[in-house]
């Protein structure tokens, strides 16, 4: 007799490190998870979904952004997430993030240091910090644990609770995905 139970898919994913990770939402939600990259507009598209989820589950998601810049397509990419980087530096990664994926076609350099300014961050820390060590190694710690997962292979790319999603990324397929 053959077992019909559904096996429980192991999570494939670099645990969620608290100290480095770019996390919000209760500790006590579901987590989702995106590998993304600010110039791609799939990318941008799970944004929009993710904060719908967001707005509707409340306490009950949180959600984690990591970085996959796909530097071969998409020249700004990288830039892009250094500046996201920089700005976490004093402490304002998620006013960088809505706005490098709200702005997405106009992610020039002067257009980064003009983002810098309208959030009022020091501008010659943060043109600094975007270019330096620490920065580019934070990166490249996110695109290192996508390629390491086998699963990362284009952005968007989610994980629910450590565990590759493979269907839609619009809202309600999100939300039956994290009702299971």
């Amino acid at each position: 007799m053959r077992n019909t139970t559904p096996q429980k898919q192991k999570a494939t994913m670099e645990p969620l490190d608290e100290a480095v990770d770019h996390v919000r939402g209760s500790s006590a939600g579901r987590l989702i998870v995106e590998y993304g990259d600010y110039e791609c507009p799939y990318s941008r598209q799970a944004f929009r979904e993710i904060e719908r989820v967001e707005r509707q589950l409340g306490e009950g998601v949180r959600f984690a952004f990591r970085h996959f810049p796909l530097t071969e397509i998409h020249p700004h990419a990288l830039a892009a997430a250094t500046a996201a980087e920089a700005a976490t530096v004093q402490d304002k990664f998620w006013e960088m993030h809505e706005l490098l994926f709200h702005r997405q076609t106009v992610l020039e350099d002067d257009d980064l240091l003009r983002y810098a300014v309208e959030l009022e961050l020091d501008v010659a820390l943060f043109d600094s910090d975007r270019t330096g060590a620490a920065v580019l190694g934070r990166v490249g710690r996110d695109v290192e644990s996508g390629i390491a997962s086998g699963e990362v292979r284009g952005t968007p790319t989610l994980f629910i609770d450590g565990v590759v999603h493979r269907g839609g990324y619009d809202a309600p397929a999100l939300l039956e995905a994290l009702a299971r």
